[in-house]
């Protein structure tokens, strides 16, 4: 049966550093995908308030709705802004953090209902001169 879930009625989750409500998961009885939308508030001056984490065994598709951003990973260092979709493979270290003044929204799209299960979250690096 067809569901609708207003963002109002998702599950919020506590994340650090950001703030993530799960609209689609085990919860609203999704079989194989879980959607998020996150937003992810101006950085302080006191630099990165979140480590990166990773998704063991599976991908995650990230859908920047507004805002400005850089995706920080293995890969490198990936400006983001409204429109653009990122493709993070399973296993690789990410974190999104915000560069602009307002703030940074997006979508995050899992092939799994329990994202937490295979989910690892690491501290924040430091950035010693």
């Amino acid at each position: 049966m067809a569901v609708v879930v207003p963002l109002a009625d998702a599950r919020l989750l506590s994340l650090p550093g950001r703030v993530s409500r799960e609209i689609v998961g085990a919860s609203t009885g999704a079989r194989s995908v879980a959607v998020r939308h996150v937003t992810i508030e101006p950085e302080g001056p006191g630099g990165p308030g979140r480590g990166k984490h990773v998704h063991d065994g599976f991908e995650e598709v990230m859908i920047i709705v507004s805002g400005e951003g850089v995706t920080e990973c293995d890969s490198g260092r990936l400006p983001v802004k409204p429109g653009d979709t990122i493709l993070m493979p399973a296993g690789e270290r990410h974190a999104t953090r915000n560069t602009g003044s307002e703030p940074l929204v997006m979508l995050c799209f899992f092939p799994v209902v329990d994202v937490a299960a295979g989910t690892r979250e690491f501290p924040p690096e430091s950035h010693s001169g």
